[in-house]
C-alpha cells in the first residue's frame, strides 16, 4: 500500500477503536471524544491502563506492534477488573473485539490504582520474555544485526565463519516493509522451516493479493554516512525474486518482498553516477583503476604445474605455506593443480617455489561471452572483462535506445515500479513512448574480492538503495571450519573482537571488552550491597 492508503487504513482502525472503547474512557473519568482522536487516544489510553507514554511508539513500530497491541488489549481489560486468563485469551483470539463486549454489554468498573505486577510467577515470566523480545527486536531492526559470513567471496577481508555485527544506523536504518512476521528471524523460521512472514510469493498474484497490500513503502531513517566506494555492505540480493539463486532467467515465477530477500555481503566497487569497467579482472572507475583498502586482497583462479607428480598432502602443504586455502582446488592432470583463489602476492611467492614449474592465470579474454548481465548478445561481457556501463543515480537522466535498454530495463521496471516494454524499435514506459528516463533512487555495483568465486553484480546487475540495509563494523567471533562440524572448529583468536575496516594490522578489543564487562558486573554487585545496607 502507498502512504496515503496506509493513512486511511490507520484512520479506520482509530474509528474502530473509538467505537469499541468510548464508554470505557468515560468510566475512567475521560471524555468520550478522546477515544477517537488518532495518536492522542493512545496517549490517554496509556494513562488509563497506567502504562508509560512510550508504549505508544512501540505500538506503531512494525513487527514490534504485533506484540504490543495485544498486550494493550489485555491491559485495558485488566484496568476494568477483567484480569483472568480467560479474559486475556478472549482479548487475543477476538483481535481486541472483546473490548466491545466490555464497552456495551457489561457493567465494568475502572480500577484506578491497580497493581501492575502479574499475580503469578508464570505471568511474570511471560511478561519478561515478551518485553525481552520487544527490546531485542528494536535493536535488531534499527541498530545492530548479527550476520555470519557464509561464503568465501570476500576471502582474506572477511572469512567463512566470521560472526559480524552489522550497523543499521551508519547508512540509516530501513524501517520494515513486511508488517506481519516473526520477530528477529529472516525469511524462514528455524527448526520448522516455514516462511516467517505473511506474503503471497506467487509472482502472478503478487500485485493483487490482500496479504501483499499490508506491505509498507520503503522508508529510511537519517544515517551518518552514505555508501562509499569500497565499503563492505550487507544488502538484500536483488535477483532473489527467483526460485534459485543461480537461476537468472527473467521469466520469474517466485517473489519475495525486499526486506525478506537473501542477505548478502559484498564490496561496493561502484557508486551511483560512476562509469564502471572490468579489465582483465581489475575494476576501473571513470577510467582509473580502483584501489582497494589495506585489508582487502583481490583473488583469482590459477592453474599450477609442478615439476613432478606430488601427493595431495604435499600440495596442501605448499599452498598452505602461502596462505592459499580457499577451496584448495583439484587436480587437472597428474602433475597439475587448479587453485580457485589466490592473491597476486601469494602467486608471486608461489612461483619461486622449487617444486613449481609454472603458474597460469585463468581469465576469460575480452569479447568472449560469459553469460553475464545484461544477458544480451550485443554485450559480450564476462567475469574478467566487463563494461563499460554507467551506474544509475537518483535524479540523473539516461537516454534510452534499443542498444542500452537491456541494461536499464529491469532497473526501471522492477526496482522503480514501471511497466517497460519494447515494440519494434520503440521503448514504452507505462504505455508511453520513451527516449529517456530519470531515476528515482541511487544504485550500486557490488562485487566479491574473490573474483572467480562470487555471484555478484556481474551476474544480476545493479543493487538499488532500498535493498541496502547495513554496514559490517565488528567481528565478535570467528570460527575456522564452521561448516565442518563442531569437532573441527577452531577459534581464530586474532580476529575475535576486531573491526572490519581499518589499517593493515588488526587490533583486538577482546581484553578491553572483558575488563569492561567485569567492571560493570562488580559495580552492580557493589551497588546492590550498598542499597541493602541502607534499607
Amino acid at each position: 500500500m502507498s502512504w496515503t492508503q496506509w493513512f486511511f487504513f490507520l484512520l479506520i482502525l482509530q474509528i474502530i477503536h473509538g467505537l469499541g472503547t468510548w464508554k470505557l474512557y468515560i468510566k475512567a473519568n475521560r471524555k468520550a471524544w478522546e477515544a477517537f482522536v488518532p495518536v492522542y487516544n493512545a496517549v490517554i489510553l496509556m494513562k488509563i491502563i497506567s502504562r508509560p507514554w512510550w508504549w505508544v511508539i512501540l505500538m506503531f513500530l512494525p513487527i514490534v506492534n504485533l506484540i504490543m497491541i495485544p498486550a494493550v488489549w489485555v491491559e485495558t481489560a485488566r484496568a476494568f477488573g477483567k484480569d483472568s486468563k480467560i479474559d486475556a485469551l478472549l482479548c487475543i483470539i477476538t483481535l481486541g473485539f472483546y473490548l466491545y463486549y466490555l464497552n456495551y454489554l457489561t457493567d465494568v468498573h475502572y480500577i484506578e490504582d491497580r497493581k501492575l505486577k502479574p499475580k503469578t510467577s508464570t505471568g511474570e515470566w511471560i511478561t519478561s520474555v515478551l518485553f525481552a523480545i520487544v527490546a531485542a527486536t528494536i535493536v535488531h531492526t534499527y541498530f545492530f544485526q548479527p550476520f555470519v559470513i557464509p561464503s568465501s567471496s570476500l576471502e582474506k577481508s572477511l572469512l567463512v565463519g566470521d560472526f559480524l555485527i552489522v550497523s543499521k544506523f551508519h547508512y540509516g536504518a530501513r524501517t520494515p516493509m513486511t508488517t506481519v512476521g516473526a520477530p528477529m528471524v529472516h525469511d524462514t523460521i528455524p527448526v520448522i522451516g516455514q516462511k516467517s512472514y505473511l506474503f503471497n510469493d506467487n509472482y502472478e498474484e503478487r500485485n493483487t493479493s490482500w496479504m501483499n497490500k499490508l506491505q509498507l513503502p520503503f522508508f529510511r531513517l537519517p544515517g551518518f554516512e552514505d555508501v562509499e566506494r569500497n565499503d563492505i555492505v550487507v544488502f538484500n540480493q536483488p535477483a532473489d525474486t527467483l526460485l534459485s539463486m543461480n537461476d537468472f532467467n527473467p521469466d520469474r515465477n517466485y517473489y519475495k518482498p525486499i526486506d525478506k530477500k537473501t542477505n548478502l555481503v559484498k564490496r561496493c566497487v561502484g557508486v551511483a553516477g560512476d562509469t564502471l569497467e572490468i579489465r582483465n579482472g581489475y575494476v576501473f572507475i571513470n577510467g582509473k583503476q580502483n584501489k582497494l583498502p589495506p585489508r582487502s586482497h583481490l583473488q583469482f583462479s590459477y592453474d599450477i604445474t609442478f615439476k613432478r607428480q606430488l601427493q595431495p598432502a604435499r600440495i596442501f602443504e605448499i599452498l598452505k605455506k602461502y596462505d592459499i586455502t580457499d577451496g584448495l582446488g583439484y587436480g587437472t592432470t597428474e602433475d597439475s593443480y587448479r587453485i580457485p583463489a589466490a592473491t597476486d602476492e601469494a602467486i608471486a611467492q608461489l612461483k619461486l617455489h622449487p617444486e613449481v614449474a609454472s603458474v597460469t592465470p585463468i581469465k576469460q579474454p575480452k569479447g568472449e561471452n560469459g553469460n553475464m548481465f545484461p544477458r544480451d548478445p550485443n554485450y559480450s561481457w564476462n567475469a574478467d572483462n566487463f563494461g563499460p556501463l554507467w551506474i544509475p543515480k537518483a535524479g540523473a537522466t539516461v537516454n534510452l535506445d534499443m542498444d542500452n535498454i537491456s541494461i536499464y530495463k529491469r532497473t526501471i521496471g522492477e526496482y522503480e515500479g514501471n511497466k517497460v516494454v519494447t515494440r519494434g524499435n520503440q521503448i514504452f514506459i507505462n504505455d508511453q513512448p520513451a527516449t529517456s528516463y530519470t531515476f528515482k533512487q541511487d544504485y550500486y555495483w557490488m562485487m566479491g574480492d574473490n573474483r572467480h568465486n562470487s555471484i555478484d553484480s556481474r551476474y544480476w546487475g545493479f543493487v538499488p538503495n532500498n535493498h541496502v540495509f547495513g554496514k559490517p563494523v565488528f567481528i565478535w567471533m570467528s570460527i575456522d571450519g564452521i561448516n565442518d562440524g563442531i569437532k573441527n572448529w577452531s577459534f581464530r583468536w586474532d580476529r575475535i573482537f576486531t573491526t572490519v575496516s581499518g589499517g593493515h594490522e588488526r587490533t583486538s578489543y577482546l581484553i578491553p571488552f572483558i575488563i569492561l564487562v567485569l567492571g560493570i558486573t562488580l559495580f552492580n554487585k557493589w551497588r546492590k550491597k550498598k542499597k541493602a545496607k541502607e534499607i
